[in-house]
């Protein structure tokens, strides 16, 4: 006995070859399309694992510390090459050394950059020793600024550079001396007062460079 075809509900009438292929064709679209959105659903909460694993997951550690500059033990190579003292600030607690190294070129410059160590002091001051120059050497790295006047810091004469704004942005200031055949110089961005201090503190060490002479 053969089948009768289904009548469907809101036609009222079976279906005809081609409402059944669009009825199924349909249903596969949204079959599809329902595939897609669980997939991409799916691959966002990867994602999401993912990039909670590498942010909560990996170890991060603590910044490296900087290890401390011996600016002693460099300065005595710095002697032994230049057959000369060189200078070593008394670092005290107030500053810190930023870098220390033996600068070659026609002029050889022992080269000293101190930094403030609390974090709410700003500025710094750079100790340039000159071999074999004089006040003739500093305009050199002060943009071309010859000194403007003199000052006297624990009997010995210094030469006063005022910079201000007309020099270097980072250098506003600079105080130099003859120590023998060397020319000492001190600049950066620290007040006159700051920088008078510092030179005061190498105060014995400059009489020892010409004692040495």
């Amino acid at each position: 006995m053969s089948r009768q075809p289904t009548v469907v509900a809101g036609l009222g009438r079976p279906e005809t070859a081609q409402e059944t292929a669009d009825r199924k064709a349909e249903s596969s679209r949204v079959y599809r399309s329902s595939q897609t959105f669980r997939n991409l659903i799916a691959a966002l909460i990867v994602t999401v694992a993912v990039v909670a694993v590498v942010v909560f997951g990996v170890p991060r550690g603590t910044p490296v510390t900087a290890p401390e500059i011996d600016v002693a033990a460099i300065a005595a190579d710095v002697e032994t090459s230049m057959q000369r003292p060189a200078l070593v600030p008394d670092t005290d607690d107030f500053w810190r050394v930023n870098a220390a190294q033996l600068d070659g070129g026609a002029v050889p410059v022992w080269d000293i950059t101190l930094a403030p160590a609390a974090d709410d002091e700003r500025g710094f001051i750079r100790i340039a020793q000159a071999f074999g120059a004089d006040v003739s050497w500093a305009p050199q790295v002060l943009g071309g600024k010859a000194p403007t006047d003199t000052t006297t810091i624990d009997g010995r004469e210094w030469d006063v550079f005022e910079l201000g704004s007309g020099g270097d942005a980072n250098i506003t200031y600079a105080l130099g001396t003859q120590a023998g055949p060397d020319y000492v110089l001190l600049y950066g961005s620290r007040s006159a007062d700051s920088t008078a201090e510092l030179a005061s503190s190498l105060s014995a060490q400059l009489n020892d460079l010409e004692e040495a002479e």
